[in-house]
């Protein structure tokens, strides 16, 4: 026969129970403080080494212009030290973000050169985006004044002599993962999914005007017509107040786009026989170039979502132009896109096109020779 005094004794249940407890406690800390050892040797001991030029491989930007991005977002995109771990200091993420987007690499990848989780990348690359949009956006992609169209005019009437031609616009697809929601209208003529991005590009090579978003089955003529660079220049008034008679026709201040855009009083088409406003356009083809060359991330598929893949084409635009403004040397291009770019088509147009007597004007002052 069993004693039960033997066993229940108060004395050990309680010392049992106390024990639970404890380590009940301990498992729920070591929850809350663990983290996984990284080395980050690489960012601390080898990138502060980096010359120049080596820097300027690596992030592709300059120091100066990295010091300037990281004291404009650290506002909005610093973090505080808590009692359990350190924060990163807002230059490691920034770099972790501009990584991101020089290279393309899979998070992962990024997260042994840095030292740090992959869910710390994705935020970084989240924060950084974010942080672009919201103060960096506004100073450096502006639609130009009054003022500025004359002096781009000027530019461009002075380089190939095409006057009153004040920027380029052009589309370029960006390749993204075929979304959950209407994949079909992402998939473009070329057989990979992508969302446009339409482009302005003034006389120096720099964006002033970008619209990112539409799926890649839509017309660049429809993606110019849904944008708000439509509505804003629609009416004539912003790129209507300084006028030049040309051939006895009064012309504004306008646009070059290729054949497939419709012709505007503001949107002129290059013509066929005449190399001027053709050689004009190259600056947006030129610039789309830079672009990819520099952001790596735009020249293959974006392993994000939809969203998050919009804001980060937006972002390398804003990046583009502030080394371009910095004079931040280029020195690598994309001579292969990973994805060609879709062919496109004129569509057809109803009756007489808008904007025929200016490109009338403007044929014959280029067939009167020399100016």
């Amino acid at each position: 026969m069993l004693n039960s005094k033997l066993l229940y004794n108060p004395k050990h249940q309680r010392r049992f129970r106390f024990r639970r407890r404890k380590k009940l406690a301990e498992r729920r800390m070591s929850r809350v403080i663990w983290t996984q050892p990284r080395s980050s040797d690489w960012w601390n001991t080898i990138v502060p080494d980096f010359s120049p030029l080596q820097f300027m491989q690596n992030f592709r930007v300059s120091r100066q212009s990295f010091d300037y991005i990281c004291n404009q977002v650290s506002g909005v995109m610093g973090r505080r030290d808590t009692n359990y771990r350190l924060c990163i200091p807002n230059k490691k993420r920034v770099a972790i973000a501009l990584w991101k987007l020089a290279t393309g690499g899979e998070y992962r990848t990024i997260s042994h050169f840095f030292g740090v989780g992959q869910s710390t990348v994705c935020l970084c690359v989240q924060d950084f985006c974010r942080a672009t949009m919201e103060v960096l956006l506004p100073l450096h992609i502006t639609f130009p004044d009054v003022e500025k169209l004359v002096e781009m005019a000027t530019f461009f009437n002075r380089r190939w002599r095409a006057p009153q031609c004040v920027g380029a616009i052009d589309g370029s697809h960006i390749p993204i993962l075929a979304p959950r929601d209407y994949p079909k209208d992402y998939y473009n003529r070329k057989g990979w999914h992508s969302v446009v991005l339409q482009a302005v590009v003034d006389d120096r090579g720099m964006f002033c005007d970008v619209c990112v978003g539409d799926p890649g089955s839509v017309h660049d003529a429809r993606v110019l017509k849904q944008s708000n660079l439509w509505v804003a220049i629609s009416d004539g008034v912003l790129l209507g107040q300084n006028k030049m008679t040309i051939s006895g026709c009064d012309v504004g201040h306008y646009l070059i786009g290729d054949p497939a855009y419709p012709m505007q009083r503001w949107l002129m088409k290059p013509f066929s026989d005449i190399y001027r406003l053709s050689s004009a356009r190259s600056v947006v083809e030129m610039a789309f170039g830079r672009l990819k060359g520099r952001w790596r991330c735009l020249l293959k598929r974006n392993n994000c979502e939809l969203e998050l893949s919009k804001i980060m084409t937006v972002t390398c635009c804003v990046l583009h132009n502030i080394c371009e403004e910095h004079s931040d040397n280029f020195t690598d291009d994309c001579h292969e896109l990973v994805y060609g770019q879709p062919a496109l088509h004129p569509l057809p147009d109803n009756g007489r096109q808008e904007g025929a007597d200016v490109r009338s004007a403007l044929m014959n002052y280029f067939n009167m020779g020399d100016h």
